[in-house]
């Protein structure tokens, strides 16, 4: 009997429900039930209080016992509907779970079906399995998460770029391009269903393309030790809002990855240790307001990244420790406001690092304790007012810095305690209104720092307790309407300091009375009496 109780207690779908009282039992139980509680209610409720009322009027009336009668009919009626009110939200309930756990299993049958698409041999099927899984993740919010690691799990499975190898499947370039170009789809700023704040994964990815242009990006995003051999990865008008992007160790051998016009704010964007032997990194007109790029680490051996035009406000480039071989790196025409751009300990061994035409208004342009061996670093017609170019401990054996035509109304140019063993420092043309380009306990064994044809109207050049054992410092046609040059504390032991080529002198340089006294071979001081 029991077991035949159990059976008819099952609920269609296997689930258990509880088995019900019969219907006869139930039935004058439940109205004896209710007479009671308005026997409860008429005696001890309802009757009180129209007795207490009658009672304290003036005169006294008698109890009206159909007032009585009414008043327990309307409490019943109302604490039924009460009743019957939660048993039918109780009901709602339970239909409403019934259908959640239907729509689950149905979403989980689809979840397998699109996977083992995914894994299909033909590449149309791979493709059918990409869309299902999309439009699952947009049904599915509990999993989409789920959906969306494993699409990005199948840009990081080994994948033959070129279509000669034996091991190239036939259509899977497309059926990759396809997954970026839908997860891209997903982070427009109109997306029906918005992807923006979960998290991509494309660790170990081999990319030869994708277009992700306009997305936008609040989560995080991983191509550490992603491969870039080819084609077009876009980027263009991206928003990193508060975002993360990983490109740690990634390798750029071939192709161009495009940031042009992306917009960084509170994001980060990591390039360590990333490999530039090939193609394009573009950050042209980028936006970042306290965003930041870090290349720390990075290898430059052959690919250009280019900041034309890009716009700091607040915002960090990083490329401390990072080494250049070859490329170029171009900031020209950007603006820089508040922001930093950090070479701390960078090797320049060949290449071009480009800041010609930009301006730098508060802003710090940080080359402490960078090698300079070869290659070449241009400020040509920069303007910097109340900013900082830093060199300090810097060491030159070969390369060349050239701020020709640049304008200092306002900044500092620290060349503090650098090693000058080789190469050229230029300021060619260039003007100083105000601020100061200080070698201050510089060491010039060699190379040249020259000022030819540079205007002088204010601010300091110093050489204070530099030491001259080589090389040469040169002002051919430079002319001093105000400003100083103060070589106070400086010792000169070789080398040649060319002051006597200089066009005008408003104010002498400063020198150390012994040395005036007694000139060292290898300065030339000017001849002031021609100038007066």
């Amino acid at each position: 009997m029991a077991g035949k109780r159990w059976h008819q207690g099952r609920a269609a779908g296997g689930r258990y429900a509880p088995s019900l009282w019969r219907v006869w039992l139930v039935a004058p139980l439940a109205l004896l039930a209710a007479g009671a509680a308005s026997y409860v209610v008429y005696k001890y409720v309802v009757y009180d209080l129209v007795a207490d009322a009658a009672g304290n009027a003036n005169p006294p009336k008698p109890v009206n016992v159909s007032d009585v009668i009414k008043t327990t009919i309307a409490i019943v009626a109302l604490i039924g509907a009460v009743l019957g009110g939660v048993y039918a939200y109780r009901k709602q309930r339970i239909a409403e779970g019934d259908a959640h756990r239907a729509d689950a299993n149905q979403l989980a049958d689809r979840y397998t079906t699109a996977a083992e698409q995914l894994g299909h041999d033909q590449p149309a099927v791979r493709l059918a399995g990409v869309y299902a899984l999309a439009r699952l993740a947009d049904d599915w919010e509990e999993q989409r998460q789920v959906c969306i690691d494993v699409l990005c799990a199948y840009l990081r499975m080994p994948y033959e770029t070129n279509p000669a190898s034996p091991t190239h499947k036939q259509g899977e370039r497309e059926v990759r391009h396809t997954i970026i170009r839908v997860i891209g789809h997903h982070l427009q700023p109109n997306a029906s269903v918005p992807w923006w704040e979960h998290n991509f994964d494309f660790t170990d990815a081999t990319f030869d393309g994708g277009n992700l242009s306009s997305s936008q990006f609040k989560g995080s995003v991983y191509f550490t030790g992603a491969k870039f051999s080819g084609g077009f990865v876009d980027f263009t008008g991206a928003k990193f809002s508060g975002g993360f992007v990983d490109f740690t160790g990634a390798e750029f051998s071939g192709g161009r990855v495009d940031f042009t016009g992306a917009e960084f704010s509170d994001g980060l964007v990591i390039f360590h240790h990333a490999q530039f032997s090939g193609g394009a990194v573009e950050f042209t007109r980028a936006d970042f307001s306290d965003g930041r790029v870090d290349f720390t680490g990075a290898e430059f051996s052959g690919s250009p990244v280019d900041f034309t035009g890009a716009e700091f406000s607040g915002g960090w480039v990083a490329f401390s420790d990072a080494a250049f071989s070859d490329g170029a790196v171009a900031f020209n025409h950007s603006r820089f406001s508040g922001g930093a751009v950090d070479f701390t300990s960078a090797k320049f061994s060949g290449g071009l690092v480009d800041f010609d035409i930009a301006q730098f208004t508060g802003s710090k342009v940080d080359f402490t304790q960078a090698k300079f061996s070869d290659g070449i670093v241009q400020f040509s017609w920069s303007q910097f007012s109340d900013g900082t170019v830093d060199f300090s401990g810097a060491t030159f054996s070969g390369s060349s810095v050239n701020f020709s035509e640049a304008e200092f109304p306002g900044s500092k140019m620290d060349f503090s305690i650098a090693q000058f063993s080789g190469g050229t420092v230029e300021f060619f043309g260039a003007k100083f209104s105000d601020g100061t380009v200080d070698f201050g306990g510089g060491q010039f064994s060699g190379g040249a720092v020259e000022f030819p044809r540079a205007e002088f109207s204010g601010g300091l050049v110093d050489f204070g307790i530099a030491q001259f054992s080589g090389g040469t410092v040169r002002f051919s046609g430079a002319e001093f309407f105000a400003g100083r040059v103060d070589f106070s504390g400086a010792h000169f032991s070789g080398g040649t300091v060319h002051l006597r080529s200089a066009s005008s002198w408003a104010n002498p340089p400063i020198f150390d009375g012994d040395v005036l006294g007694s000139p060292p071979t290898g300065l030339l001081l000017p001849d002031l009496s021609v100038d007066s």
